[in-house]
Formats: C-alpha cells, sequence, structure tokens
C-alpha cells in the first residue's frame, strides 16, 4: 500500500514499545496499516510515517486501548506478510528487540 492511498489512524496512539531483548507475544485480531504524525528531537514541527496497528485481545492487553501501533518499518515488513493469510488470528507472534532506536530490530517468531 502506497502512503498516497493511507489514512490517518485516529488516536490515541498506543506505541508498541520494547526495551532491548525484551520479548512480548502477541494474539492478533484484526489489524490496520495508516499514518501517523510523530515528533523527535530531529523534527520538532513532527513527520509522518508508515503505521501499522494491531487490535489484540483484553487477556494479551487488559488495561487501555485494544491495540498496538507498531512504527518500526522492519518489524512491519516482517510481520504484514503473515497478516495477509487468512488465519493470522489463530497464530501467535512472539516479537524480540535488539537494540534500541534508530538502530533496533527485531525477529518474529510465529506459532
Amino acid at each position: 500500500m502506497s502512503p498516497e492511498t493511507l489514512e490517518e489512524l485516529p488516536g490515541p496512539y498506543e506505541i508498541l514499545e520494547l526495551g532491548d531483548r525484551e520479548v512480548r507475544s502477541l494474539r492478533i485480531a484484526g489489524w490496520r496499516q495508516g499514518l501517523m504524525r510523530i515528533q523527535t528531537g530531529e523534527v520538532p514541527q513532527g513527520k509522518t510515517i508508515k503505521a501499522l496497528r494491531v487490535f489484540v485481545p483484553a487477556e494479551t492487553k487488559p488495561v487501555g486501548v485494544s491495540w498496538y501501533d507498531i512504527t518500526s518499518q522492519t518489524l512491519i515488513a516482517q510481520i504484514l506478510p503473515f497478516l495477509e493469510r487468512p488465519n493470522f488470528t489463530t497464530k501467535t507472534f512472539v516479537i524480540t528487540k535488539y537494540g534500541t532506536a534508530p538502530k533496533a530490530r527485531f525477529t518474529v517468531e510465529v506459532r
């Protein structure tokens, strides 16, 4: 999907944040790609990025809204092919982060 065809994701934003070598297991019930406006130290006025919103069941995330917003483009690239399959709701996505932003990388194990 090109950025021109994506709509802005409505707030509130719930960024999936992990520490170095932290592991998170997610069951994903639904998903949506969109745009998100973020502010960084390098660009104080903000910039628009592509994001992936994944909707998760209450047992996965019992507090707050029922989604996570993924902003790492490398993580999105790894997860999206699995989400485009019809059986993605039966899978568990085990995400591990290595390093810190902006050089962090992720592994995704799908069970």
